[in-house]
């Protein structure tokens, strides 16, 4: 069960995602980019050495709600077995959103 979303300043929220399953080398990191750009989220996403994608997703609630859900099902050629929402309190704004590593 995720935790309950906290506003930072200016009515931004933070969400730290991560997916676990077939996730790397199917343009998950470029794909979850997409869809961040599109809603405007910022942050970063990245592939960790455990085979999962971590991401940090920032902007209005709706928005970083729709790329965390898009996220449970991933692009085509993925498969998603599992995936943790942490709700954080991020008092600094995000620039852009970038693939990271």
């Amino acid at each position: 069960m995720p935790l309950a979303e906290t506003s930072s300043e200016g009515g931004l929220v933070a969400a730290r995602v991560i997916v676990r399953g077939r996730v790397q080398g199917v343009y998950f990191r470029s794909s979850v980019k997409q869809q961040a750009d599109i809603r405007g989220v910022r942050g970063w996403v990245r592939n960790n050495a455990d085979g999962s994608v971590e991401a940090l997703l920032q902007g209005p609630r709706e928005a970083v709600s729709e790329v965390a859900a898009w996220m449970r099902a991933g692009p085509r050629g993925s498969r998603v077995d599992s995936t943790d929402v942490e709700w954080l309190n991020e008092d600094e704004p995000f620039a852009g959103f970038d693939i990271v590593g």
